[in-house]
């Protein structure tokens, strides 16, 4: 049985060398042996791959195809026996991520300390920050992102779902009445958060709409509390709302009218080959965040 593998190794190691002799160095085999090798491989596919001279060799039109080729068939299978080594190798070294200030108290920081414990030799540095970091300049492994990306240079894994409720407590209700339009926000007292535009949807198009209050507080804990004890209307991700919703202290407004699941994603840059530690952890977010009672219900 043919092995088509066989002098490739040979071949490309000559035309990257231009020397017999120095191919064989590399590949620890003798010079008979190499020349043997890529003449077999000739025979094979009928057509003459070097151009061989008392100095040197020189690929002929046919070789220089044939070796862009085989130097990815080559990349491929070094990538795919790494690939093979990482699964059997455990997380370990430093990894540099980071995530926004609440988010990340809440549900990132708690899971990765619990993944830390699985894998000693693991060490983690977490910058928590509502800044968009830039991965690539600031030397970091991982980003955990809220919302809509934007960063095309890097892999984008989808960790958990993440929708926006607009909402208000009851009482709030019962004092000021409830909201039937989107024109009708305008008359309401809007808890503004890190921003005084609303991502809401109409027709089937989403839409920006700038609402205003006589509250603001950039943190999402804070709108919480304000439209609990019936300050205002709030729009706010599932996972602060999900639990008020079901037990009535808040109530959804004008469901129609909001925007899709945007969600939580994993960011990391460009690579060929996802480091184990990056690799392992993102999974076991995406698995660990979805069993969380935050996201019940969440589509």
């Amino acid at each position: 049985m043919i092995n088509r593998w066989e002098g490739i190794d040979e071949f490309v190691a000559v035309a990257e060398l231009g020397q017999f002799t120095a191919a064989a160095e590399r590949l620890g085999v003798s010079s008979s042996h190499v020349s043997r090798q890529i003449a077999r491989l000739e025979e094979r596919l009928q057509t003459r791959l070097l151009y061989r001279s008392t100095r040197r060799v020189t690929l002929s039109e046919a070789g220089q195809t044939f070796l862009q080729h085989c130097q990815r068939l080559q990349d491929g299978h070094e990538e795919a026996l790494r690939a093979m080594g990482d699964l059997a190798s455990e997380p370990k070294g430093l990894l540099r991520m980071t995530c926004a200030v609440a988010y990340g108290e809440r549900f990132i920081v708690p899971l990765v300390t619990r993944f830390m414990t699985q894998y000693p030799q693991l060490r983690v540095e977490v910058e928590l920050s509502n800044r968009t970091l830039d991965l690539l300049h600031e030397g970091m492994d991982l980003a955990i992102r809220l919302g809509r990306l934007q960063d095309s240079r890097l892999i984008a894994t989808r960790l958990a779902p993440r929708q926006m409720y607009l909402c208000a407590s009851p009482a709030y209700l019962e004092r000021y009445g409830r909201p039937h339009s989107l024109s009708e926000l305008a008359r309401h007292n809007c808890l503004i958060g890190s921003s005084d535009v609303w991502a809401l949807k109409q027709e089937g198009r989403e839409l920006s709409q700038r609402v205003q209050g006589n509250w603001r507080c950039n943190s999402g804990q804070a709108v919480l509390d304000a439209a609990l004890q019936g300050i205002g209307l709030c729009q706010l991700p599932d996972y602060y709302v999900q639990e008020h919703l079901r037990s009535g202290a808040l109530v959804s407004l004008l469901e129609t009218h909001q925007p899709p699941n945007t969600a939580v994603w994993a960011l990391y840059p460009q690579q060929r080959h996802l480091s184990p530690k990056v690799r392992r952890l993102v999974d076991y977010l995406k698995a660990e965040l979805g069993q969380l009672p935050e996201y019940a219900g969440s589509a």
